[in-house]
């Protein structure tokens, strides 16, 4: 695993712990030799994830969309920032550059992040690992929503073995690099993702 695309906010929400569990991400990132590809934005969630990983020595690579340029909000201090002209062509960069993803707290934008990455694991696209970073029990409800769409038979087992947890970035990064591909993705290509 040489990167991890990080899926989060950029506002950092109302609890602290948001913004320690985001520090405490790219700082481990960082530290374990593995690079950090993000939204590309200098606020929120996603600004403390790329200061804490630089600041820890790590390469963090930003990929933004050129309406948000114009808005002095993306990060001038990254090792190599990516702009896009449109979100499609933001997803599909930052899903080609990563090895694995994980999401932290964020709202809307997160949410369609990890739930079309997610998706493209479950179409057989990719055989990436995706994580989400339970800080707190934010995602408590959605991983429980998770096991609904299963017993409602909306979801197979085996893509919501596609979505893994953990409530610590220790925990989560180690469950990502165990992480084995349900068998009929065990053939898919780390493919380049969909282009729109």
């Amino acid at each position: 695993m040489r990167s991890v695309c990080v899926f989060c906010g950029s506002n950092e929400g109302r609890r602290p712990e948001y913004r320690d569990a985001a520090t405490a991400l790219g700082t481990l990132l960082a530290r374990s030799g593995v690079a950090v590809v993000y939204g590309g934005a200098s606020v929120g969630l996603m600004g403390a994830v790329a200061d804490a990983a630089l600041a820890a020595g790590g390469t963090v690579t930003g990929v933004i969309p050129r309406h948000f340029t114009g808005r002095e909000v993306a990060h001038r201090g990254l090792t190599q920032l990516h702009v896009t002209e449109n979100m499609h062509e933001r997803k599909a960069l930052m899903a080609d550059l990563s090895d694995a993803f994980i999401a932290l707290p964020g709202g809307f934008g997160t949410l369609e992040e990890l739930a079309e990455i997610t998706t493209w694991a479950q179409l057989g696209l990719h055989a990436k690992p995706v994580g989400v970073l339970d800080v707190g029990g934010f995602y408590r409800l959605l991983l429980e929503f998770a096991d609904h769409l299963v017993a409602e038979e909306f979801v197979a087992p085996a893509h919501r073995s596609l979505l893994v947890a953990g409530s610590t970035p220790g925990e989560l990064l180690g469950r990502l690099r165990e992480w084995t591909p349900p068998a009929y993705l065990k053939g898919a290509a780390p493919a380049d993702p969909p282009t729109r």
